[in-house]
């Protein structure tokens, strides 16, 4: 492998380590390296502590003069809660430096760049960039809308069906499938289900990974505040809960939510506005939703078009039934041409089940 992408590889590795973990910054890795050698390697742990730029450059002390280093995305040149990185890499005497891809936070934007170019470091972009953005595809997306990337999951059947006509649904999936659902939920900031959900099956839905993991927020949506003041999601701690209703709904009942200390989100419309919802989110800073709902909610975001993914999990079984739960239900298109178009961007096979992983092929902001 040539010399920028093996390191850079190195770098885009080692941040990958801490997805989920930064939140609200990026997940970034860096790398030191001098005369062949890897001298220090940094990566972001978590938000308000050092950048992943600081962290090589103490590892390799002295010898990062007329060293290279490799970062997964363009060093910081402002002030916020830690100092810029493009001062330290400028007073180590760096003598050159690979960026994946520039950052679009407007604090940064090119400025980094430009400032290591006027001290006379050079500067190359663009190393593995396909790979660096798709590392921080989350943080990217809030940037440039101000609302949560969206990830709409989905355990289905092979003929779609995601419960019988009983609404049985465990499990459609094999236990490895779970396994990985569970990590994606510890790489979102949130976790978004119907208040059916809750009501039906009581979940708690947190993380459970062999080594532990993060419990994303947790949202229900429900208009009417009808979830039960017994349910796991309000009276587990583990993490915080909002419940997010119409501006009609029982103000005696947001009381006692609160006083379970769920937050209440009431949003100004009778039903849930989702475009009002996501803008709500994003205030919240929450850069993330993993969107694990029942169909009438799949169907919500679907039609509103603010699903950024699909993960669907295909199991080998036919479930069949006309009144069969489906992933995705409402109307329907009239015609083919009508339908939603989505592009297959990764297809695996996780025990007896199918990972598919697809993507709108048009994208509109919002």
């Amino acid at each position: 492998m040539p010399y920028k992408q093996r390191y850079m590889k190195v770098a885009i590795d080692l941040a990958r380590q801490t997805m989920g973990q930064t939140s609200p910054n990026p997940s970034v890795g860096a790398v030191i390296v001098k005369e062949g050698k890897l001298i220090g390697t940094g990566v972001h742990v978590k938000a308000g502590e050092p950048h992943a730029e600081i962290h090589a450059l103490r590892q390799a002390g002295p010898e990062a003069e007329g060293a290279d280093m490799f970062v997964t995305l363009e060093p910081c040149s402002h002030y916020g809660k830690t100092p810029p990185c493009s001062k330290a890499i400028i007073e180590s005497k760096i003598k050159k430096v690979y960026i994946a891809t520039p950052d679009p936070n407007p604090k940064v934007s090119g400025r980094g760049i430009k400032w290591l170019k006027q001290e006379g470091i050079e500067v190359e972009v663009g190393i593995c960039e396909e790979e660096a953005l798709k590392l921080n595809e989350h943080f990217f997306h809030f940037l440039k809308t101000n609302r949560p990337y969206v990830t709409l999951k989905a355990a289905v059947s092979m003929d779609g069906k995601m419960a019988t006509y009983t609404g049985d649904s465990k499990w459609i999936t094999s236990e490895e499938a779970r396994l990985d659902v569970h990590n994606l939920r510890h790489r979102h900031d949130a976790i978004l289900v119907g208040v059916e959900t809750i009501i039906h099956d009581n979940p708690h839905l947190t993380t459970r990974l062999p080594h532990g993991g993060i419990n994303p927020t947790r949202i229900v949506l429900d208009t009417h505040l009808r979830i039960p003041l017994q349910s796991n999601v309000i009276n587990d701690k583990s993490t915080k809960t909002i419940v997010v209703c119409g501006q009609h709904a029982d103000s005696e009942k947001e009381s006692l939510l609160r006083k379970n200390r769920a937050e209440v989100l009431r949003l100004n419309s009778e039903q849930i506005d989702l475009p009002e919802l996501m803008k709500e989110l994003g205030k919240r800073k929450i850069l993330s939703v993993f969107v694990e709902g029942g169909s009438r909610v799949h169907t919500s975001f679907i039609e509103s078009g603010f699903v950024n993914q699909v993960i669907m999990y295909m199991a080998p079984k036919l479930v069949g039934g006309e009144k069969a739960r489906l992933f995705f239900s409402g109307k329907g298109s009239e015609k083919i041409g009508d339908s939603i178009e989505l592009e297959f961007q990764e297809v695996e096979q996780i025990g007896p089940d199918l990972k598919i992983i697809a993507k709108p092929r048009i994208q509109e902001v919002k």
